[in-house]
């Protein structure tokens, strides 16, 4: 039996939660699951420039955790991009800093998926 997935801190919750190809509807394209953690990682990795190991304490987890979410990211991205795929960010165990406040990505409702909030 697996581990059960340690609560990952986020700076915000995503204001746009679906990229797709212009032109192409959605129901008539396959689509990648992102979740709000991977997201987050993406962000403090890649746009940030952070250090796996920065990032890594921002989100409250180790290093090598840190790592896998960002790989699996980067191949999701990769996949909808190369393919055509749409792109849905959602899910994940995740919490807002306080100090932040939701404000870092903007806001995303409770409602969706398997997304956890506390704050």
């Amino acid at each position: 039996m697996p581990r059960p997935k340690k609560t990952r801190w986020i700076s915000g919750t995503p204001g746009v939660t679906y990229f797709k190809p212009q032109g192409v509807p959605l129901m008539m394209l396959d689509q990648v699951n992102l979740t709000v953690d991977e997201l987050e990682a993406l962000r403090l990795a890649d746009y940030e420039g952070l250090s796996q190991e920065a990032g890594a304490e921002q989100m409250r987890i180790s290093r090598a955790t840190f790592g896998r979410i960002v790989a699996d990211a980067r191949r999701k991205v990769a996949e909808a991009l190369i393919q055509g795929k749409a792109v849905q960010i959602d899910g994940g165990e995740v919490r807002v800093h306080p100090e932040y406040g939701g404000r870092g990505m903007g806001r995303f409702g409770r409602r969706h998926g398997r997304t956890q909030w506390m704050t």
